[in-house]
């Protein structure tokens, strides 16, 4: 059955509910200041004012390189170790593998908030405290991804791996040759999610570092207001508001980018890894 008109009306005006805050909040970062508080529904005459003073008094250059560099290892971490893991849980038999499957998934029933003194103890014992490894480490092998794959390599049948142990394919040869091509989609969908989560995680990051050397995008974001404030006297709330949403708006185009680029083959791995063939 297609789509009626009533189906499209809906989709229409959830998509604009959707999308008109980050237009606003683009357009606006582009509008005096003043105008912004003054007559925020409506457009002005563009200036790159803003832009220019945010980047004179935040360090968002260097939250945009540790989040990169954060991003680029810790992604990497989970895209190589937790597909391994995944696969081991779902085609191999080993003793004690649902019991220890069933641990992974209960450290996903932990709030966030209950590992942070563990780990910044374990973190301060090991001398890592205000250092890279602290940011990446932690977290990079986590038991969603591993969940996530399990469940969509074990959508694959038996019988194609079974087929490459036939043709002589060592077991890692199998994993990179025959399942790692089967479930691109996932491994796309996690690629996003992951990209997503280390981006915005902020609990963690402000926690693990407290020097600006080491400071992620989102710690920078959150002290954005004091260090404008700060680098101009008598400057109050009210006239920061254009750096804020300059600084929002750079730090959310790099998201919509990826999830753009990737949307397809988010929305297959979304599919893909929640139903079990």
């Amino acid at each position: 059955m297609k789509p009626g008109i009533g189906q499209y009306t809906i989709l229409g005006v959830l998509a604009i509910g959707f999308l008109y805050p980050i237009w606003w909040a683009i357009s606006s970062s582009f509008k005096p200041p003043n105008d912004i508080v003054t007559d925020p529904l409506t457009l002005s005459g563009p200036t790159l004012h803003n832009y220019q003073a945010m980047f004179a008094d935040v360090p968002i250059g260097t939250g945009f390189a540790n989040t990169a560099l954060v991003l680029v290892i810790k992604g990497a971490m989970t895209m190589v170790f937790c597909p391994l893991a995944g696969y081991a849980f779902a085609k191999y038999a080993f003793p004690g593998k649902n019991v220890l499957f069933g641990v992974v998934l209960l450290t996903l029933m932990l709030p966030t908030l209950v590992l942070i003194i563990p780990l910044l103890l374990e973190m301060s014992a090991l001398g890592w405290v205000n250092t890279y490894q602290a940011l990446i480490l932690p977290g990079s092998i986590d038991a969603f991804s591993i969940f996530w794959m399990r469940q969509t390599i074990a959508a694959i049948p038996n019988e194609l791996i079974d087929a490459g142990r036939v043709d002589g394919a060592s077991e890692l040869g199998i994993f990179v040759r025959v399942v790692l091509p089967v479930i691109r989609p996932g491994l796309a969908a996690l690629a996003v999610l992951t990209t997503m989560n280390v981006y915005n995680d902020f609990v963690w990051p402000v926690v693990a570092v407290n020097d600006t050397e080491h400071q992620t995008l989102q710690v920078v974001l959150s002290t954005l207001a004091q260090n404008i404030t700060g680098n101009r006297i008598g400057s109050d709330f009210t006239t920061v508001w254009g750096e804020l949403l300059a600084a929002g708006s750079v730090a959310m185009v790099p998201l919509l980018v990826i999830f753009v680029l990737l949307q397809r083959h988010f929305i297959n791995g979304i599919l893909a890894g929640s139903v079990k063939g």
